[in-house]
């Protein structure tokens, strides 16, 4: 049984989301939590209020959030109807990292849905400011949807690692998994002008490798000092149709995930962003 969250804002992003992930698990026995996060919206609108107003305000929009999941849970029936899906709804009052975190240990979630960007729809980014929140801090496999994307197998993986961490076997096999289901070929790329591995670094490689079965892959080196450079490069190179990459200390994520460089990448990443988790659950 795969366990799937789905944040929601209820903007049209997030909903091309909710799409992709039904074709995603298309053929698999899932739950999709829709879930909402009212917290910041009622901050921003009721706290100059007093206390009474402000918990009046906080009802009203909890009521119009659970609305507003309903909708979207028939929506989804109409898209896709699937009898292999079951949908549960959630709204909380809590920030969105804290409250898919908390829904994350409480069901035990296999991987994160959500859109690249939210209700404000910032044309200048691709990456809003609670999805690298979420990539940052939560603690299970992310997989980000660009808007406007429209559905397509991924039959070119990009997986660019500096294979110095050792990979958690459980997010391996659920991508393994979904390589199997598309029939990926998958590139691993490694970014480093010092093309030579240590005996740790082919330890890890030979984890990955086993870890991901027996799809078809090639295992590529990049001199590219700009990690940002690289993967964009392989990406047009390779017909790249989803990038997934590893959060960590010292990964090429970590090093993504400063403003500046996500910016410059997520200008030109127009493909699914599926980001594993070096954590322990």
């Amino acid at each position: 049984m795969r366990k799937v969250i789905i944040p929601t804002d209820f903007s049209e992003n997030a909903f091309n989301a909710l799409k992709c992930a039904c074709q995603v698990f298309k053929y698999e026995r899932s739950d999709f939590y829709l879930v909402h996060a009212y917290a910041d919206e009622v901050y921003q609108k009721y706290s100059g209020k007093d206390r009474e107003a402000f918990e009046k305000g906080k009802h009203m929009v909890e009521n119009a959030a659970a609305s507003g999941l309903e909708k979207i849970e028939a929506k989804m029936h109409s898209y896709a109807p699937n009898p292999r899906h079951k949908i549960y709804r959630q709204t909380e009052f809590g920030t969105l990292t804290d409250v898919i975190n908390d829904l994350v240990i409480d069901i035990n979630a296999d991987i994160v849905v959500m859109g690249t960007r939210g209700e404000t729809d910032d044309r200048n980014k691709t990456f809003g400011s609670n999805t690298v929140q979420v990539f940052k801090y939560v603690h299970c496999p992310v997989l980000a949807i660009p808007a406007n994307y429209s559905y397509a197998q991924p039959k070119q993986i990009l997986f660019p690692t500096d294979y110095m961490i050792p990979y958690k076997r459980r997010e391996l096999k659920l991508l393994c998994n979904m390589i199997a289901s598309f029939r990926s070929t998958v590139h691993v790329l490694y970014i480093n002008p010092v093309s030579k591995l240590s005996m740790r670094q082919e330890d890890n490689r030979e984890f990955l490798r086993c870890g991901l079965g027996e799809p078809q892959m090639f295992f590529e080196t990049s001199g590219l000092k700009d990690k940002t450079a690289a993967i964009l490069k392989a990406i047009e190179q390779h017909n790249i149709q989803m990038l997934v990459m590893v959060n960590s200390r010292n990964s090429h994520l970590e090093d993504m995930l400063y403003p500046s460089t996500v910016d410059i990448l997520a200008l030109k990443l127009e493909i699914p962003f599926m980001v594993l988790q070096n954590l322990s659950r």
